[in-house]
Parts: C-alpha cells; structure tokens; sequence
C-alpha cells in the first residue's frame, strides 16, 4: 500500500524550539525519505520513522528539496549508515549538494558580513562556519521538472525555485499531497513564504505557489509546519492575495 508519512522532529536549535517535518514515501518498491535535518539528526530521523513503524534499513531513497543545511546535514552520514540508499537532487541543485559548487546561503551569509559589527557580526561568523562544516554528500541521480518517479504510485518533481533557484517540491498523484519543502510554510495556522531573510527571490517563490495551485492539490506538508490543516488550496490562494496577486483558476 502506498502511503506518506509526515515525520514531525523537534529540537532546540539556536536556544529556541524548532519543528522540522521530514516526510517518508512508502510504497511496495520504494521507501523515500524526502529531506533529512542538521548534522547530527539521523538518530531522531530513525526513532522518528520507527515510531511510524519504519525502519531506515528498508530506505532505498533520499530526496533532497534543496540544499540548505537543514534539509541536508545529516546526508552524508546517513549514506554512511545506509549505503543501499541512492540520493536524487533536482539538476540545478545537485553540485552544491555534491559540494562541488559554494552553497548560496554561505554565499548570503559572507556578503552580509561587510554590513553587520559587534555581537551580529561574531553570530554571522558563527553561521558560516557552521556552514562551512556541512559534510557534501553524494548524489546518485539527478532529475529535472516534470518527471515523474515510480515512488508511492508515481511522484511528479515539480520545481518550485525562490527560497533557492534550485528548490523542487514533489506531488504525489494517487493522494494528491504537495511534499512543499521550504516553497511555503505554516505560521500560526496560515501558509506564507519562508522568511524573506531566507528567500533568495520572492518574486519567483511567489510564482511558484501560483504554480502549485496548477496541481489538484488535497493535502499539503511543509517542511516547517507540517501537514496544513484546513484547505491548502484557499490557503495558497490567500497568500498570493497578502501580496497583492490574484489567481485565476
């Protein structure tokens, strides 16, 4: 039987409490896991998944939305523990991934040093080399928008660029789920775009949530907020109109 599985971990983080929402495709070929936290994570990933009663030993596949550090820290170690699994990036992510390319976000963050000093400046050092510590992982096979994955009954990689030029969501047909990633999140009950601090190009994440109202969507997870509650669609819909857009079925 094909199902999705949210993963909901939560953590300190920065002194602060933090929901991540890795998600777990499971069909009768496949066990996907779709983005996989900081460094450090594959533990609560695995006791995550067990109480869903799974086990990362059946994990044949990791897809990774984009390459920030909270959606690929713990990459590399998890291939280390389960080298069966074969990792798929969307093309225009996949070198920095690979760490064959300078992530963007370090890229943001060393420009933004010229304009910080004192205590801003010292945390802006921190980040980065934190993020310089983001072990690069392999990556097995690349796709492009549009294909479609024999995953959970056949899974459409849609790309959803803004957040990062690279960033890929995923629908899953059978149960019409929009597997977000970081194109939208949920804050206080409402769906928005990540924090613009975060997105690279609003005006193309804006777009693309105007492109994901094209998909019959029936549920929605967001990596930060997990499944929305309520209709996605009217909810999607309501946030272009925040911005000032209107969307025309």
């Amino acid at each position: 039987m094909n199902q999705v599985y949210s993963l909901p971990i939560i953590f300190e983080h920065g002194g602060q409490r933090q929901t991540i929402t890795p998600v777990i495709l499971r069909g009768d070929r496949h066990m996907v896991l779709v983005d996989c936290g900081y460094p450090g994570f594959l533990p609560l990933l695995e006791e995550a998944a067990g109480l869903q009663g799974l086990s990362f030993d059946d994990l044949t596949h990791v897809f990774t939305t984009h390459h920030d550090m909270d959606h690929i820290g713990a990459l590399a170690e998890l291939q280390d523990a389960y080298p069966q699994t074969e990792t798929v990036a969307y093309e225009l992510d996949a070198l920095y991934v690979a760490g064959k390319r300078k992530s963007l976000r370090l890229l943001q963050a060393e420009a933004s040093l010229e304009e910080m000093a004192g205590e801003d400046k010292l945390q802006a050092e921190g980040f980065i080399a934190f993020l310089k510590d983001i072990k690069p992982a392999l990556v097995h096979r690349t796709v492009a928008d549009g294909a479609l994955l024999p995953w959970c009954g056949g899974t459409e990689i849609v790309h959803t660029p803004g957040h990062m030029p690279g960033h890929a969501s995923l629908f899953v047909r059978e149960s019409g789920t929009m597997i977000a990633g970081d194109a939208v999140v949920i804050e206080d009950g409402k769906l928005g775009i990540a924090n613009p601090q975060f997105t690279l190009d609003l005006e193309a994440a804006l777009s693309s949530v105007e492109r994901m109202l094209t998909y019959p969507i029936r549920q929605l997870i967001c990596y930060h907020g997990g499944l929305f509650q309520g209709d996605a669609r009217a909810a999607l819909i309501d946030l272009l109109k925040a911005h000032g857009l209107t969307h025309s079925e």
